[in-house]
């Protein structure tokens, strides 16, 4: 393992007699948990201040819409500041830099993600709030132009890592996987065991992904929950308090499917060195708690696309990795509810030629325009994000 600690501190704890204090560090479990700490404590304290510095280069909210029905909700939250994705990203990157294992392809993947969504959705974000200064009316990128990055990270990922997966150590005393056998491109399907109870041997009737299937599995995975956190991103503290939530459950997810005893008890793909990413997952909770901090209601800041791709990229990768995708969806289900809703409304409106499914989307301002609060809408989609995620965790024993 390779961590910052083992570069700067492990020698000098050694040195003084100090390492019986800081050998919890070598403890996976104890790393992710602490991550998600750490990320809240690095937002916290340096939440002011960024978000000082953002309204002295005026990156605020412009406070327009294209929607006639949410022009009055968008001009309410003028001027507020954008692109606090940097610190939910910035606190991601510190606290797995620090806790991670970064000689783990995976977490260095995971890097990549992170990094690549966020600069792509920083360029959207920079695009929109200067707009008007450089006359050319321009509000953001094109549709067309975020799928092009987001469905190239999807597929030199997915590439990247189901290569990896062919190199995965076997269990103990088992013979070594064959290409197309591996447990990292095992198709996890609901309620289906992987292992014989109790035994550990490999069940029959599992399906074992191609290459090719693998790809295209990993570009939805990544480009659809990139997008669906963008589009949930809409009301104050619903994005964020959402993703921490979610971001739990992954912490869980990725902790068993890296741990060899635990796959085999839950009858889960066991994918070796997928453990270290719950210190990432952990990470994005923390920052993702750090940062509700100042975009609750009423909100000192927005994440932006900056945060918001980045986070749902994020959440794609690591269910990708860990082959629990459907599981993973079922948790994101109000990420999903929100991505579909706009292509329903989109799609019927265009079919009907002016009619609506729904009152406004996405689904969230529909709500809304119900009639409920702001909070109350963001407060009640919180609790249905918790209820799926205890849900989909207590599936893992069904099988």
């Amino acid at each position: 393992m390779f961590t910052l600690f083992d570069l700067f501190g492990r020698e000098v704890a050694v040195q003084w007699g100090l390492y019986w204090v800081l050998q919890v560090l070598d403890q996976n479990a104890f790393r992710a948990f602490f991550a998600a700490v750490m990320a809240f404590f690095v937002v916290l304290a340096l939440g002011r201040r960024t978000i000082r510095w953002l309204r002295e280069k005026k990156i605020g909210d412009a406070g327009v819409t294209d929607a006639a029905a949410l022009r009055e909700i968008a001009y309410s939250k003028k001027d507020v500041p954008t692109m606090g994705g940097i610190l939910i990203v910035g606190s991601i990157l510190a606290t797995t830099l620090t806790l991670a294992n970064l000689s783990n392809f995976y977490v260095l993947l995971a890097i990549v993600v992170m990094l690549w969504l966020a600069v792509l959705g920083g360029f959207d974000d920079w695009l929109k709030l200067t707009a008007q200064t450089r006359g050319s009316g321009r509000q953001g990128l094109y549709g067309w132009e975020k799928l092009v990055f987001q469905f190239g990270l999807g597929v030199l990922v997915a590439y990247f890592a189901f290569n990896h997966g062919r190199l995965e150590p076997p269990a103990d005393g088992a013979p070594a996987p064959a290409l197309d056998g591996s447990m990292a491109h095992v198709l996890c399907l609901p309620f289906q065991k992987t292992y014989e109870s109790g035994i550990g041997t490999v069940a029959d009737g599992l399906w074992y992904l191609p290459m090719g299937l693998y790809i295209v599995l990993g570009v939805l995975m990544i480009a659809g929950l990139s997008n669906a956190v963008n589009i949930t991103d809409g009301m104050d503290g619903l994005a964020a308090g959402c993703t921490a939530t979610v971001s739990l459950g992954l912490l869980l997810l990725a902790a068993i499917a890296g741990t060899q005893g635990w796959a085999h008890y839950l009858l889960v793909p066991f994918v070796p060195q997928t453990d270290e990413l719950a210190v990432v997952a952990g990470a994005m909770m923390g920052a993702c708690l750090g940062f509700l901090w100042f975009n609750c209601s009423p909100a000192a800041v927005f994440m932006g696309d900056t945060g918001s791709l980045a986070l749902g990229g994020l959440i794609g990768y690591i269910a990708m990795v860990v082959r629990q995708e459907i599981i993973v969806l079922a948790m994101c289900g109000i990420f999903l509810a929100e991505i579909g809703s706009v292509v329903l409304q989109v799609g019927y409106f265009k079919a009907t030629k002016g009619k609506r499914i729904f009152l406004c989307a996405p689904y969230h301002h529909h709500l809304h325009r119900l009639g409920w609060p702001e909070p109350q809408v963001v407060t009640r989609l919180w609790i249905v994000t918790v209820l799926l995620v205890v849900l989909s965790l207590a599936t893992l024993k069904l099988r």
